[in-house]
Parts: structure tokens; sequence; C-alpha cells
């Protein structure tokens, strides 16, 4: 990446990944609204195939249409009234025109995702595997707010997340290419297993089928050799949270908190791509034999 020139200087490179990690993260922010709503639509349209019914005229909705607007009064987001984390604060979090609170998921995802590619750029430099970095978190700041809100994640997301992560490591980005064809396939094909073992003894599904893919693109991204260390950081963080569910439930406390996988399998592969491998040389045994 030595023709970026001067945006590849060390003392500059983490500054720009930072402010395109923003916007990019302001863009997730529409994506995780809206990809939901259009699968529902998609949806709904099929159903209304299936049956031989006409197709319900509607409006179109996608990533660009319509414009953002506020979702209480309808007033259009001006252009300085979007920009990441900025607009949030000199706002103080209301509406411009009603003053309805603006949720804090805005600017906690496009600080997620700038200072994501921050650390990335800081952590591998100008190289192919601060790109990949940046994608992996990206790709699943956007699955695991999806997923905490829906316990949807979207093949719109997980399978070009795999294909990306395949890609990427054809130039060694992180992984060899082989590598990462077998961390694909054995991470799909582990939480596949995992399933079947359990509607086998228990007659209905653990987990949802989302949650084999974004496994495997996982292990497109980080290669086969780190999946158990995933799987085993996804489980502890979702005894954490977990625990505290039920903690809250027995104080009844208010904490509209669900459990679902999909965002603790994002934070440990995000764990195992920064520190995975100084985790796995404090604690060899972690590793796959040989």
């Amino acid at each position: 990446m030595s023709s970026l020139g001067w945006l590849a200087q060390p003392a500059v490179f983490p500054w720009v990944a930072l402010v395109f990690g923003l916007c990019i993260g302001s863009f997730l922010n529409v994506v995780i609204h809206r990809l939901p709503r259009m699968m529902e639509r998609e949806w709904n349209a099929q159903c209304a195939e299936l049956a031989g019914q006409a197709p319900v005229a509607q409006e179109p909705y996608d990533f660009v249409r319509p414009a953002s607007t506020c979702p209480a009064c309808g007033h259009r987001i001006r252009a300085w009234e979007n920009i990441p984390v900025i607009s949030w604060v000199a706002l103080r979090a209301r509406c411009s025109a009603c003053r309805t609170r603006i949720s804090t998921q805005y600017p906690l995802v496009e600080l997620l995702a700038g200072l994501g590619a921050a650390y990335a750029a800081l952590h591998f430099g100008p190289t192919l595997a601060a790109v990949a970095a940046a994608f992996f978190v990206w790709f699943t700041i956007g699955l695991a707010f999806i997923d905490q809100q829906t316990g949807y994640l979207p093949d719109d997301l997980t399978l070009p997340l795999v294909w990306i992560g395949l890609l990427l490591n054809l130039g060694g980005a992180l992984v060899p290419l082989s590598d990462a064809v077998i961390g694909a396939a054995a991470g799909y094909l582990f939480l596949w297993s995992v399933n079947a073992g359990f509607k086998l003894l228990r007659g209905m599904d653990g987990m949802g089928y989302g949650d084999f893919k974004l496994y495997a693109a996982v292990g497109a991204f980080l290669g086969w050799k780190f999946l158990p260390l995933v799987i085993l950081l996804s489980s502890l963080v979702g005894l954490v949270f977990g625990s505290l569910q039920m903690f809250s439930a027995r104080r009844n406390w208010d904490w509209k908190f669900k459990f679902h996988f999909g965002p603790y399998l994002a934070l440990a592969g995000v764990i195992a791509m920064f520190w995975g491998p100084a985790i796995m040389q404090r604690y060899p045994m972690l590793r796959f034999a040989g």
C-alpha cells in the first residue's frame, strides 16, 4: 500500500482510517435500521406471490430511498445533522424539529466503526491486513446490532463477509489462503454439527443458521487455527451476559437485553483478530494439535 503516499505515513494513516471509519459507521446505522425492514418486505412479497396474490404497491425502500427522517415527526435529516458523532453532540441527542431523543446507538455504532478502523491501522500498519481487519470489524458491528435487535444474521451480510475474507486472503492478508478455506468450511460444519446433535436430542434447532455462516466468515478471515479460541471466547462472553440477564430477572430489573449468540461470536472474532496470537502464545493448549 505504498502507493498511498503520505496517507500511509504512520502518523497519518490511523487518523485517515478513523475519519473513514466514522463515515462507514454512519452508513452502518442505515443498514442496521433498514436491512431487516427490507427483508420483511421481501418476505411479504414472496408470501403474496406463493398465495397467488398481487403484491401490494409500495414506495421504494432501500439504503438510499427514502431520505433519512426523524421517526417521530418526519423531519428530513439535513447534511449538517448527519455528521458522525459531532451532529449527535451538537443537537444534544435530540431532533432539531420535535426535540425527540435520538438513540445513543447512532454515535455508538459510529465510534465503534471509527475506532475499530483506527486500531486496525495502528495494529497492522498500512497493509492489506489493516484493510481486512477494518472490513471484518465493520461487518460484525452491523451483524451484532441486527442480531441483537431482531434475532437475524442476514445472508446479505454474512455471505459477502465469507467471500471478502477468502478474497483478501488470496494475497495472504491475515492467513494463507489454504488456512482460510479450511477455516470457512470448518467453522460452518462445526456449528452445523453441534446444532444437528442438539436437534437430534431435543427435536428443535439450538441456534440459527446465520450463526454457522458468521463462524464460517470468522474462519475465512482468521483461518482454522483460531476457531477453538473464538468459540471459547464467545462462550465465555455469552456466559457473562447470560448470567447478568438471569440476575437482573431475579431482581426484577427492566433490562431489555436478549440472549443472541451472534454478537458474542462477532466480539470473539474481533478479539481473536487483534490479540489472538498473543493469547495463543500465552495459552498454547488452545491451539489445535500440530
